[in-house]
């Protein structure tokens, strides 16, 4: 990783003043899709995927599975029978700790509606607080399984009391699902599952198909077509986000365990070459232990060469002080916040802009990532400056009630008539009199 040494070098380097393309298109794949869709613009041919699908459904999806992905699945839905035999089939100690994931989420979240949600109800107005109908769960697969994405996303939906939580996940090239994200569907209690995957699988959720039922709601990571159908349905169907690469900022002093700093960056640098990994530092001497630990501890990695792309974009920042470096956190604005300091509380109390913070050395991202009990669906991109991770509050609406007697009409219907003049709606100011008796 680059050493940036100051402040003000560091604010330059940390800002997203021009937002950065979340993914870089290689000339390959430009080629392909030239070669599929005619065009060598992502978001081109994700319009024409989302076009097929409205208009041929399950035809779409299946033509669309073989041509991209080189699957042609049977069927799109797997059947109960399927779920069960995956339950049976995965390893006993992975499902007992999915389950264990699982309690900690759905108690994390359960305690989140307790301390939050409270209908409103005043003299003459009110809210009331009703969960959404359906909601789409999207979690990526085909080469790997991410049982830990099916638990994130759809326990705190179940928790919200969504009534139909659909699960779509790429298949693998024989057109299965792997039986760990199967017994996540099972342990999280999802409705359905659909061994559908990309573009193609938002454009179901959203539209729905002969055998996938429209949403209200999608939520989950993906690739760049996943992010790019996501935004294009936008309106017809609501979304969490528009999640990037994975990000982890390090703030440590001299107190930090080089060691650990080490291990957090490499773990996030092995999600993808395009994650970001910062170290800021109030220590030279952590930075230059930082880096040696860096290369030793990645020797016998297996995704070497995904982790070299990640930390040569990455950067340690040598600053004076922890004020300076909650400073450039809070413009950073990062998906996952590490407080590897003295006094990580004091800290804390100074950071406004983080998708999740970490505090103390133990507290590695990856405790997060599986079994903490908070949803590891983070804002990525610097949103993290306007958005929340995704939690119960996703999975509801509120409705505005209005209840108006006698008494305030009297007291409110003048004002309201003035105003509606005042904006040129004579009919509006009539209705108000009506009822007033004044015309």
């Amino acid at each position: 990783m680059r050493l940036i040494e100051g402040f003000d070098a560091a604010r330059k380097a940390l800002s997203r003043l021009t937002p950065a393309e979340p993914y870089p298109v290689p000339a390959s794949l430009k080629r392909r899709l030239e070669g599929m869709f005619g065009t060598s613009d992502p978001e081109q041919a994700v319009r024409t995927i989302i076009n097929e699908v409205r208009e041929r459904g399950d035809e779409a999806i299946f033509d669309l599975s073989a041509r991209i992905d080189g699957v042609r699945p049977a069927s799109l839905e797997v059947s109960r029978n399927e779920i069960s035999r995956a339950c049976q089939e995965a390893d006993d100690e992975l499902v007992s700790a999915l389950r264990l994931a699982a309690e900690r989420i759905s108690a994390f979240h359960t305690a989140q509606k307790e301390n939050i949600w409270h209908e409103l109800a005043t003299k003459d107005a009110g809210q009331l607080l009703r969960p959404l109908e359906r909601v789409g769960i999207y979690v990526p697969g085909g080469t790997a399984a991410y049982p830990s994405t099916v638990l994130m996303t759809a326990i705190p939906a179940r928790v919200a009391g969504v009534k139909e939580v659909i699960l779509v996940t790429p298949p693998k090239k024989d057109g299965t699902i792997p039986p760990a994200t199967l017994a996540a569907a099972d342990i999280a209690g999802v409705d359905r599952v659909f061994r559908i995957g990309g573009a193609q699988a938002i454009a179901a959720l959203a539209y729905g198909t002969e055998s996938v039922p429209k949403v209200d709601k999608i939520c989950g990571p993906g690739n760049i077509f996943v992010v790019l159908a996501k935004k294009l349905v936008f309106g017809a169907v609501a979304i969490d986000g528009l999640q990037g690469p994975s990000e982890v900022m390090l703030i440590a002093d001299d107190t930090a365990s080089a060691e650990y700093c080490a291990a957090d960056l490499l773990a996030q640098a092995e999600h993808d070459p395009l994650a970001s990994t910062i170290l800021i530092t109030t220590s030279r001497a952590l930075a230059e232990k930082v880096d040696q630990e860096l290369k030793k501890q990645a020797t016998g990695l297996s995704r070497q060469s995904v982790i070299t792309e990640a930390l040569n974009r990455g950067m340690t920042a040598l600053v004076d002080g922890l004020d300076e470096a909650v400073e450039l956190a809070n413009l950073y604005a990062p998906e996952h916040l590490c407080l590897m300091v003295e006094d990580a509380d004091a800290c804390l109390k100074k950071v406004n802009n983080a998708g999740c913070v970490l505090t103390g050395n133990a507290a590695t991202v990856v405790l997060g990532d599986y079994i903490a009990g908070p949803s590891h669906v983070l804002p990525t991109g610097g949103t993290a400056r306007f958005s929340s991770p995704l939690n119960i509050n996703d999975f509801v609406k509120l409705i505005n009630t209005i209840a108006i007697g006698e008494d305030a009409l009297k007291r409110l219907g003048r004002a309201a008539a003035l105003l509606a003049r005042a904006e040129g709606f004579e009919a509006h100011a009539r209705a108000i009199e009506k009822r007033l008796k004044l015309d």
